[in-house]
């Protein structure tokens, strides 16, 4: 969607927002990602704590407790205009309360857990047509996912995929996804959960797309469909297919190991940016960032 408006801004995950959570790994202290950082910079970027957010928690098995963090979280840094839909099948998506409220808001958030849910759950409704019309058409509207609710961006997805046996051909398993984004493949917990390799399996069977590694605490603000600028405390990883030679990925059997030539890599850390549609690497997307840096070293 290169000729999108409105904003994006995809989250690699901290505590996860639903998956640790259905883990039983809870972490309900571990906020600092939220109240500091990134959740601030949505508000921001929505006119300030005033906004109104709707969080989408149809990812998570568990949603009333990941909505009662993000209420919590938003609540911390003064955002209180923030509303909780727990959308949990299809017929739920065509609920008009609901899609009355996504017409008006100014930010969706859709939460952490599995991002086949997002997919299968919002797949040709009226619920996702309604937010990609608003983001083809109004600058100051955005919409913001986190772990699973930042992989289902891209119009290609990934729905699975071990990192230890992602170097073999098949193991990644790749749909379609929510479609804000054109041309570009997202994961997420990318290097504590070492899933370079299942990010590389996506570009090399579609080098069309742009891969882009999201590590925790750390997430891309996209403008226009094509303006990332990283943020947080982490590095994006960027992985472009546009120039592989050699790949045999089309020819041997599952299950065996594939090999590509020429996989571009670019690491991106706060304030470094990138063009999708030139594939172009910024090192200072912004004059805010350049004075940041100056202070961290001085």
């Amino acid at each position: 969607m290169q000729s999108a408006k409105g904003k994006l801004i995809a989250i690699g995950g901290a505590e996860d927002k639903g998956t640790d959570l259905e883990k039983g790994e809870i972490h309900r202290n571990n906020l600092n990602f939220f109240e500091l950082g990134i959740l601030r910079r949505i508000v921001q970027e929505v006119g300030g704590s005033l906004a109104r957010i709707e969080v989408v928690t149809t990812a998570s098995m568990i949603p009333y407790e990941v909505g009662d963090n993000y209420l919590n979280a938003f609540g911390k840094i003064g955002c209180t205009n923030v509303g909780l839909i727990h959308i949990r099948n299809r017929a739920d998506a065509a609920n008009e309360e609901y899609l009355e409220r996504i017409r008006v808001c100014d930010t969706v958030m859709f939460s952490g857990g599995n991002q086949l849910r997002l997919s299968s759950t919002f797949g040709g409704t009226s619920f996702l047509q309604i937010i990609l019309q608003r983001l083809r058409t109004e600058e100051n509207f955005l919409i913001a996912g986190t772990s699973a609710g930042a992989m289902a961006m891209g119009k290609t997805m990934i729905y699975e995929g071990n990192a230890t046996r992602a170097h073999l051909k098949g193991e990644v398993k790749i749909t379609t996804g929510l479609g804000f984004l054109e041309n570009v493949t997202i994961d997420s917990h990318f290097e504590k959960r070492g899933r370079f390799g299942r990010l590389a399996q996506a570009v090399a069977t579609n080098p069309a797309c742009i891969g882009i590694g999201l590590g925790e605490d750390t997430g891309m603000i996209i403008t226009n469909g094509n303006k990332m600028e990283a943020i947080g405390s982490g590095c994006v990883i960027i992985i472009d297919g546009h120039d592989i030679a050699h790949s045999n990925i089309a020819d041997i059997p599952d299950g065996n190991p594939f090999s590509v030539e020429n996989l571009k890599v670019h690491i991106c850390e706060r304030g470094n940016g990138y063009l999708v549609q030139e594939r172009k690497f910024i090192p200072e997307i912004n004059e805010g960032a350049l004075v940041k840096k100056q202070v961290r070293v001085e």
